[in-house]
């Protein structure tokens, strides 16, 4: 089937001149808070139209392919409709503001590539791996602990005080046993939390870097 001009990716390597942001900071902060599990590709080409700003998926997707936006991530439809779709990143809209303040600045599409580093996608995809590895461990505690429910045992002990504690009298090894596995899981719990600690600090550290080196790149060009 043919590909019709208007469909087509409209890739000019320069712009005429920065006009005003379509915008602002506090816009980028409430869409990426209003879309945590992300956009699909239509959703973000009618958020630049409705500011006035001309885009095409056709023209999104080729910033994909080209690395300058990141990918998207195949998520299970709720509800009647059935199957998965491709959610990206809320940030892209953000990342894609950049791109093109950079086009307006006078880059090239070829100086991008080759002069800025795009990995905001990675590292939000990192952090997002992240969350899901630390869910999938309080999530096991969360098993582990219900399995020896504490509520249960004070259950037993209300219904028959005297077998309780001749149970405790008869087996003090078993105390033990309960108080061990205690501290065990709060170990456990704590390293969980310096765990999150490290990749938080992780991630924001990749994220300045990936910053001052884009600022490093813009302050070459003003030098010019």
């Amino acid at each position: 089937m043919a590909t019709s001009k208007r469909d087509q990716p409209m890739l000019s390597t320069r712009r005429s001149g920065a006009g005003a942001e379509p915008f602002s900071e506090a816009e980028l902060d409430a869409l990426e808070a209003a879309h945590p599990e992300g956009l699909g590709v239509q959703q973000i080409v009618d958020t630049f139209v409705e500011k006035g700003e001309r885009l095409t998926e056709a023209t999104f997707r080729k910033y994909v392919q080209l690395g300058l936006l990141p990918r998207s991530r195949r998520v299970g439809r709720k509800g009647k409709h059935r199957g998965s779709q491709g959610l990206y990143p809320a940030t892209a809209i953000r990342q894609l503001v950049h791109l093109r303040q950079l086009m307006g600045l006078g880059f090239t599409i070829e100086e991008i590539q080759r002069e800025f580093l795009f990995v905001r996608g990675d590292i939000e995809a990192l952090g997002r791996q992240m969350a899901r590895v630390y869910a999938a461990f309080e999530s096991a505690f969360k098993v582990r602990k219900s399995a020896a429910d504490p509520a249960d045992s004070m259950k037993k002990s209300a219904d028959d005080p005297a077998d309780s504690k001749k149970k405790s009298a008869d087996d003090p090894a078993d105390s033990v046993k309960k108080s061990t596995s205690n501290v065990g899981e709060t170990l456990l719990v704590r390293q969980l939390e310096e765990a999150q600690a490290v990749g938080e600090d992780l991630l924001q550290k990749l994220e300045d870097m990936e910053r001052r080196l884009t600022m490093n790149a813009r302050m070459s060009r003003a030098a010019l």
